[in-house]
Parts: structure tokens; sequence; C-alpha cells
């Protein structure tokens, strides 16, 4: 039993706080790595909820290879995000409220793919972003647009 299905074991649907981590994946000539989410149909940041007996940066690494085939190495902190504002009720009833990571990346291995998660990965210039962007990850890809001061504490 993983660590999410131990924890609704015993709490339900209540809400609970949850460690999310992702990365802004950037090749060499400057694209953000998206993926088109199943979940969604809407393009977003690999990430997804942290384990038991990992740190953030080992999230970060571990949901980018499962999500996209790549593998990161040296990362920096973009930004956290929490707040009620980013609560969320999934369609199975769970209440999480969210503390979201997320790291920039432009050192990686590997081949992208795509993933149970995701119908196909792509490298996208900033200037020529998709506009069905997955709800939760616009602020943050707004904020890299702003050229605000990192990280981000939001």
């Amino acid at each position: 039993m993983d660590y999410i299905q131990h924890l609704r074991s015993m709490v339900g649907h209540e809400k609970v706080i949850m460690v999310v981590a992702g990365a802004m994946v950037f090749d060499a000539e400057n694209r953000l790595l998206l993926q088109l989410r199943t979940d969604s149909e809407s393009w977003g940041l690999p990430g997804g909820f942290m384990d038991f007996n990992e740190s953030v940066q080992e999230t970060a690494r571990r949901e980018v290879l499962e999500e996209t085939g790549l593998m990161l190495k040296e990362m920096s902190l973009f930004g956290i995000y929490s707040g009620p504002d980013k609560e969320k009720i999934f369609d199975n009833g769970d209440q999480v409220s969210p503390v979201q990571i997320l790291f920039r990346c432009q050192d990686f291995e590997g081949v992208l793919r795509g993933s149970g998660e995701s119908y196909k990965t792509a490298f996208f210039s900033l200037n020529e972003l998709p506009e069905d962007l997955f709800g939760e990850h616009k602020q943050m890809i707004n904020d890299l647009l702003s050229g605000k001061d990192q990280p981000i504490i939001g």
C-alpha cells in the first residue's frame, strides 16, 4: 500500500496537507517541457506527490522520470506555492491542501516519452505555449514569464 492509500485508509476523504514536487525543465533552446495530462486533457508541468523516505528533490526527479523519461541532474528552487486558493477536491472526494515545490532544471539526460499520466510530452518556446494549460500550473508559468525574483513564495 502506498502512502496516499495508507493515509486515506485512516482519514477517509478529510482534508490533508500533501507535499507535491515538480520541475520546470528547459532544453538547450530554453524551451519549457510540458505534458498533455490524461486526467485533465490539458498541458502541465511534470510532478506529483511525495512518498515516504524522499526529499523534495528526489520526488521531483522521480516524478519527472516517471512522466517524461528524463533524468534530472542539477536543479534550483523556482518556488513554493501553498494556501487556500490551492486546495482541491478530487473526483473521488479526497480533499487536499497542497504545498507545491517547483524546481528549475536545464541539466538532464534521457529520451523524452509519454507515460500513463500523459498523452504526450513536448518542449515549447515560451512565446508559443499552448492555450489549454492546466489551471494549477498557470500561476507558476505566469510567474516564470513575469521575470519575478526567485525563489517565488506564493
